[in-house]
């Protein structure tokens, strides 16, 4: 199913260091066939190692465009419930969640709007791109699509068992982030479980992009452990996985 799989994001992400490597690495043999000059081959070879590197890096420990795995095991252990995806985008979270708690259901929920197109680029349109996504993964039957702003959730309060939301939270400045934060405690039942994702302090992603994906910029888990804590949550575990900070938190 992986082939069928299109989560939309930028070719540059996976492969735009191998076309770097690629050209550096021409230049690099044509100068030592030309014997050019140190002055020369040194920066080249720099550039060949480090864009070899980085290709390594984003293709088999980032994968963007792979299925994912959840980053623990601790969130949603029961199995069952109805879980809220927040920034679903192309559906990658939310096949995420869908696979490995074959017994919940999942309300996708998107914005749609313009940043929808500047992230996933031009297509068809955002809803049946989603939904191609869970067709090919199997779990469209236990989907819905649901378009509405992370920042006022069209949904009646203790509507959810459970939400995860992946590297959308962190596109807000920090009030519509804390907004965002507060709908998802409104939405969830008491003791409901919120498994937050978003672009971390990594230092392979620093070294493979430098500032290109820092959204908003990035924070450290103490950041948006007080800003779930603003939002009536408690933090019970955090962690480091690729390019990712992840929260697991309960609402109080």
């Amino acid at each position: 199913m992986n082939a069928q799989l299109h989560f939309g994001y930028p070719w540059w992400l996976s492969y735009g260091h191998l076309v770097v490597a690629g050209l550096t690495g021409f230049l690099f043999f044509v100068g030592y066939k030309r014997r050019w000059s140190k002055v020369g081959m040194v920066p080249l070879g720099a550039l060949v190692l480090w864009s070899s590197t980085a290709f390594l890096a984003t293709r088999f420990l980032m994968d963007v465009n792979g299925r994912a795995s959840l980053p623990t095991e601790n969130f949603l252990r029961s199995g069952t419930g109805r879980v809220l995806d927040m920034g679903a985008g192309t559906g990658r979270s939310a096949i995420m969640v869908l696979e490995a708690r074959p017994n919940t259901t999942l309300v996708a929920l998107d914005l749609f709007g313009d940043s929808y197109v500047q992230h996933f680029g031009p297509g068809t349109s955002p809803e049946e791109r989603l939904l191609a996504n869970l067709k090919a993964a199997g779990v469209e039957h236990r989907a819905t699509i649901q378009a509405g702003d992370m920042r006022k959730l069209p949904f009646e309060g203790a509507a959810f068992d459970a939400i995860v939301s992946s590297y959308a939270i962190d596109h807000l400045n920090g009030a519509g982030a804390q907004q965002a934060l507060s709908e998802a405690a409104r939405v969830l039942k008491p003791h409901g479980e919120f498994l937050l994702m978003v672009i971390g302090k990594d230092p392979w992603l620093k070294f493979t992009f430098g500032p290109l994906l820092l959204h908003h910029g990035t924070h450290g888990a103490e950041w948006w452990t007080n800003r779930l804590q603003q939002a009536q949550f408690q933090v019970v575990e955090h962690g480091m996985r690729p390019a990712t900070l992840y929260l697991l938190s309960r609402k109080l």
